[in-house]
């Protein structure tokens, strides 16, 4: 779905055009939008465990935080995509437009929102973990307390303003406008955000893997490293496809890259409940002992709620 084009979105139907009430129904488009819908929900139930179970069950700390916002995205994200997902269906079906293009738009939009604030968390996160690796000391006895909640209050600030910005030019009939707001916003996103973390993660990978000769790596670290390594997969497609909208147009649907960036918002709690549960054997544990392994590891400054 392009933002500067009235035409319908990717996703709709193909109908019959030679003039009978007749429609094909395109087998691949309603296996996607419904594996997408599935997983949409699974992840809204996982991501929804997490906000319980960091908000309530497990001691803050400084990471915890950030993955409470970052769950807090993912679920936005998700419940945004759900609808989306449903109406894409129902146009599959029906052969029929099922909602206005208005209307899907600002569902783009706000799916763009949770999307980018989910890149600056884990931005975020990244160089939070590099930063107590490389100076230790500093982190330990130097480090604000409240800077995890000052930190992510700055980031929902910058993500809503962004988006406040590129949303009241792309509802309008500005195309061209619209075209430049939203090349600025991936700009925002793929040099400003996007190296530090990737540059962040290579630095955390080499120092654990170099001290980690007689222990393993905390469970924290591959967590992160996981969790950044399939927003990479999962969820840059996103960004750079609608960034390739604006510039041309490309062959890849819609429907797959928002598939990606569904399975990107729902895939970081099984990440959680997987390391948390595997650790030099296998074990059945339960989620809340699962989270407390990966988020209570020792070297984890605790704070105060």
């Amino acid at each position: 779905m392009e933002l500067n084009q009235t035409s319908p979105p990717p996703s709709s139907p193909a109908t019959d055009t030679e003039g009978d009430d007749s429609c094909g129904i395109n087998v691949t488009d309603v296996t996607i939008d419904g594996v997408t819908l599935l997983i949409c929900l699974c992840g809204l139930s996982g991501n929804g465990a997490v906000l319980w179970l960091l908000g309530f069950h497990i001691r803050r700390n400084p990471i915890t935080i950030y993955i409470l916002n970052l769950a807090v995205a993912d679920f936005t994200f998700l419940l945004f995509m759900v609808p989306s997902s449903l109406l894409y269906l129902l146009e599959d079906v029906s052969c029929s437009a099922a909602v206005s293009l208005m209307y899907l738009r600002s569902l783009l939009l706000l799916s763009l929102f949770s999307y980018n604030m989910g890149l600056y968390l884990l931005t975020a996160i990244s160089i939070e973990r590099c930063g107590s690796i490389l100076f230790p000391l500093w982190y330990r006895c130097n480090r604000p307390q409240r800077l995890s909640w000052v930190v992510c209050v700055l980031l929902w600030a910058l993500s809503i303003a962004v988006m406040v910005v590129v949303t009241s030019l792309c509802l309008s009939q500005e195309h061209e406008h619209c075209r430049v707001a939203l090349i600025s916003m991936y700009a925002l996103s793929f040099l400003i955000f996007a190296p530090p973390m990737v540059m962040s993660n290579v630095i955390l990978f080499i120092k654990v893997q170099c001290g980690s000769k007689r222990r393993q790596p905390k469970r924290l670290y591959i967590v992160i490293f996981l969790t950044v390594l399939f927003f990479l997969i999962f969820g840059v497609p996103l960004s750079l496809w609608n960034f390739l909208q604006q510039l041309s147009h490309t062959v890849v649907s819609s429907q797959v890259v928002f598939l990606l960036a569904c399975i990107n918002s729902s895939i970081n709690p099984f990440i959680y409940f997987l390391v948390g549960s595997c650790w030099r054997h296998c074990s059945i544990v339960s989620l809340q002992v699962a989270f407390r392994r990966v988020f209570e590891e020792t070297g984890i400054t605790t704070i105060s709620s």
